[in-house]
């Protein structure tokens, strides 16, 4: 990019905290602002926003500077990463921009809107072998990673992804709600669906005509596997449930509780007296395997990702799936509501 000051990725001092610019200083990005600033191997380098109150509010409450743009990120002194919290529709150009300077990136949700521009944004992270991570936050949620230890084999997983209406989200709730479901699915199915299949829902009279308010998706795995997943932004309240059914037991997850439940069902008996049956579920609640706030644990893979403690091709490529079931889910919805249109 023609004035732009090379940024070329440094090689921080051992034991040194690395250096994290952060992009976007709206709500997520202040709780990045936390995070990396209360990091044992990190700091905050300074924050980045077009917003000029906005960002300095951000940058002087954690003792930082700010700047307007990428440009002026040689402002800040030594980065040794990025974090971006900037809004869905600038990820393509911003995540470019970064991973051009050589500098590992991690991008909130969705890596970009459309698959063709995260595909584009893998391709370059590969191309200059710089880590990049995709934010799906409920990989580390503890409820989650819970059930997916104690998890055999499911053959049916439900998710619903409820919230009530926020005015300020722009974009769809399938790339801001549904992707994060549909990535742990794929995780705890261990492969990619055979089969799509989904509707959208534009409901809401604030929304813009092509961010819809209801998503829902069905995928088929090999060997008859179902998932279907629902997520929504017109509910009145919060809901954040996982079920995940196999042949002998039935786990639940309640993410906004951290709560895990299995059930086993007894098979029943007559009574001795064969005036009556009986029947019951075993319930058991396992202990949750860690406690660590999940945007704390995603740093902690970041860290190890730019350190090169963990596999960079790997994490690189766990981003796409998801990206591409929403693709899907979106194809199609604009395909019938083309085919509903009169002739």
């Amino acid at each position: 990019m023609p004035g732009v000051p090379n940024l070329t990725r440094r090689r921080p001092e051992v034991g040194a905290p690395l250096r994290i610019a952060l992009v976007g200083a709206g709500s997520m990005g202040s709780l990045h602002a936390r995070v990396i600033s209360g990091h044992d191997r990190t700091e905050l380098a300074g924050v980045v926003d077009p917003g000029e109150e906005a960002g300095r509010q951000v940058a002087s409450r954690f003792g930082v500077d700010w700047v307007a743009g990428l440009d002026d990120l040689h402002r800040l002194g030594p980065v040794d990463a990025v974090v971006v919290a900037a809004a869905t529709q600038h990820h393509a150009a911003i995540g470019t921009q970064v991973l051009e300077q050589d500098l590992p990136l991690l991008m909130e949700k969705p890596l970009a809107d459309r698959l063709a521009d995260a595909q584009a944004l893998v391709d370059l992270s590969a191309a200059r072998d710089v880590p990049l991570m995709c934010g799906l936050l409920e990989r580390y949620n503890p409820g989650i990673l819970t059930a997916m230890s104690v998890m055999d084999a499911p053959v049916h997983i439900s998710a619903q992804r409820h919230s009530p209406y926020v005015a300020r989200i722009r974009t769809g709730v399938a790339s801001d709600l549904l992707i994060h479901d549909v990535d742990i699915v794929l995780r705890m199915m261990g492969a990619e669906p055979t089969s799509v299949s989904g509707s959208l829902g534009h409901l809401h009279p604030e929304s813009e005509p092509t961010s819809e308010d209801i998503a829902e998706a069905m995928l088929g795995f090999e060997g008859g596997r179902v998932s279907n997943i629902s997520s929504s932004r017109m509910s009145q309240r919060k809901v954040r449930e996982f079920a995940i059914t196999e042949l002998d037991r039935l786990i639940e997850v309640d993410m906004l509780r951290n709560a895990v439940t299995i059930y086993r069902h007894v098979l029943g008996e007559n009574t001795p007296d064969g005036l009556s049956y009986k029947q019951q579920t075993i319930i058991e609640i396992p202990q949750l395997v860690t406690s660590r706030e999940p945007l704390s644990a995603q740093l902690d893979r970041f860290v190890a990702l730019v350190t090169g403690e963990a596999d960079a091709a790997q994490e690189r490529a766990s981003i796409l799936p998801a990206h591409r079931v929403i693709e899907v889910v979106r194809d199609q919805a604009a395909q019938s509501a083309r085919s509903a249109l009169p002739v």
